[in-house]
């Protein structure tokens, strides 16, 4: 969970200091969560933080919704190339897929720091200080004897593959705090291995019990089954997807490496403290492929529900009498999972498919291949109030689904996809591999070779064409963007720019007027703000006033000139 740091002391002190009302009976012992603050945040608010917020995992929050609304140092007038801009950088030894994370005030050996965490593909985790980039501790989580993965002959992860997912951090558990990391490995045997780690936060050591190693098996005659059962076979997957926090589980979601069979798709669950396996759903487990990687972004929860877009496979287009697959194959849908469904069984609760997914899962037109966002509710014509989630895949149209109904599957060519709650198609010019971002009732996408958009809601609803649009283009594989706010004000939307180079450009824009920009990091002459060398699927982290990238040698960090 991505919370308000604890020194806070009292609820009611943090409503003083956030300045908004104390008759949210949700603010509890001096927690307050993004995912609960996306409420609040439709209003013209303005925090007055005097300390940073932690982020704890992908993309701010729960919802995935990309906002961190308690920055209050960097604003529109100073996010320019003349106070703005490189401030430093850390080498690593290895790729940074994963996005980095942040605590604020962690006492590491007996001194006060914010903590940046910069997980690497040469399976290494480094904590450094966020302000002055010294690290302060690193380990390896490879194991003795053993080597991270090769790339299995797959460019999507190379040149090798160790940690790729977006860690994910509990202040509170254990005694001091523990990140929480799936690294993959290859022994001396060449037998491959997916392990869940268990770090303490304040010096990197494995906790009690870590790590396990993932292994599973589910009721299925689909690839890889063995006497009716599909088995998870360790060699034949990455973990893309960042990890998720929920209930006191770590949940992990598998994909493969460039379509290579046999693979289906898993959402493997274990329990933070014991990290003994909790929970297992095969979403394919009668058929093949389906997997679930998202471009790096995360299951999205809300109202004690998960959230997922699985990428292109089986589907059962036969239903049963309840309108569910009647093999249990859901490739190429969002689903929604019930995590307590029987007691502690995982279980599908609904989902949404397009009209022609088998067609669109033969091209590879996955919808799988962006994230999800949950949104706050919303007020429709009607005044009905509507719980939404967006995602949007390859097939470059936009999905809105309600929440308590996501649609499931009608195959009919008459108005095709009528069972959604909103499509909006020709607005994305190509596939998106990207996860948007929300900021004050305006959704953000920047889908490959288009530009970054802006679709603000009325009603309830998206309109039919963007309203603001960056005169920059993406290419691939677009941009997932982040927005950094003082509550509803001093908004900003950051992006960073993958190029055919080899190098990474970062933006940042009027969240208003998308055509309007304040910064890009090649302003500056002499090659001042070079970012480095890009990576696909990055996307930047704005906290306590800087902004950190992970490239292919490191962590660039950008910030006030002259704070």
């Amino acid at each position: 969970m991505t919370s308000f740091t604890r020194v806070l002391g009292t609820s009611f002190s943090l409503c003083l200091l956030l300045v908004i009302s104390c008759s949210h009976n949700s603010i509890t012992d001096s927690v307050i969560s993004f995912a609960s603050l996306a409420r609040v945040l439709e209003l013209p608010t303005v925090f007055a933080a005097t300390v940073a917020p932690d982020v704890t995992t992908y993309h701010y929050n729960l919802a995935r919704n990309g906002l961190n609304p308690y920055e209050t140092i960097l604003t529109p007038a100073n996010v320019n190339s003349t106070d703005f801009g490189k401030i430093g950088s850390h080498a690593t030894d290895g790729h940074v897929d994963a996005e980095p994370l942040f605590l604020a005030n962690l006492t590491v050996a007996g001194k006060l720091h914010n903590v940046l965490y910069v997980a690497t593909e040469h399976g290494s985790v480094y904590a450094l200080d966020a302000d002055t980039l010294v690290q302060l501790w690193r380990v390896s989580v490879i194991p003795a004897g053993e080597t991270t993965s090769d790339d299995h002959g797959c460019g999507q992860i190379s040149p090798t593959i160790g940690i790729t997912s977006t860690p994910v951090i509990d202040r509170r558990h254990g005694p001091h705090g523990t990140i929480f990391i799936v690294a993959m490995s290859k022994d001396v045997n060449n037998e491959y291995h997916q392990r869940l780690h268990a770090l303490d936060v304040t010096t990197g050591v494995e906790m009690a019990g870590s790590p396990t190693e993932i292994s599973a098996s589910y009721p299925g005659t689909g690839d890889n089954s063995q006497d009716g059962r599909v088995v998870f076979n360790p060699t034949q997957y990455a973990e893309r997807a960042a990890l998720t926090l929920y209930n006191g589980n770590i949940y992990t979601a598998w994909t493969s490496h460039c379509d290579a069979f046999e693979y289906t798709a898993w959402v493997i669950a274990y329990n933070e403290t014991t990290l003994k396996q909790t929970q297992i759903l095969n979403l394919t487990p009668n058929g093949r492929k389906g997997s679930v990687w998202m471009s790096g972004g995360g299951i999205a929860v809300s109202e004690g529900y998960l959230y997922l877009a699985l990428s292109n496979g089986t589907f059962d287009t036969t239903l049963d009498n309840n309108g569910f697959p009647s093999h249990g194959d859901y490739g190429n849908a969002i689903v929604k999972l019930n995590p307590t469904a029987h007691g502690t069984k995982l279980a599908v609760a609904d989902y949404f498919n397009t009209y022609n997914t088998e067609s669109e899962s033969d091209l590879d037109l996955d919808l799988g291949s962006g994230g999800v966002v949950t949104l706050p509710p919303k007020t429709d014509v009607n005044g009905v109030s509507r719980n939404l989630i967006v995602a949007a895949g390859k097939d470059q149209n936009i999905f809105l689904a309600d929440r308590t109904n996501l649609g499931k599957f009608n195959p009919s060519t008459v108005a095709p996809d009528h069972n959604v709650y909103q499509k909006i198609t020709g607005q994305l010019a190509g596939r998106n591999f990207s996860t948007p971002a929300y900021f004050y009732g305006v959704l953000y996408y920047g889908a490959n070779g288009d530009s970054l958009k802006a679709f603000p809601f009325t009603n309830a609803r998206l309109p039919a064409s963007p309203s603001s649009h960056s005169a920059t283009i993406f290419g691939y594989p677009g941009t997932t963007p982040a927005v950094s706010a003082n509550g509803s004000r001093n908004g900003i939307v950051w992006a960073v720019e993958a190029t055919f180079n080899g190098t990474a450009v970062l933006h940042a824009y009027n969240p208003a007027d998308l055509s309007h920009e304040y910064y890009n990091s090649t302003q500056a002459p002499g090659s001042r703000d070079a970012v480095g060398g890009s990576n696909k699927f990055i996307t930047p982290l704005v906290v306590n006033g800087k902004v950190y990238i992970g490239t292919p040698t490191g962590v660039t960090v950008f910030g006030l000139l002259h704070h």
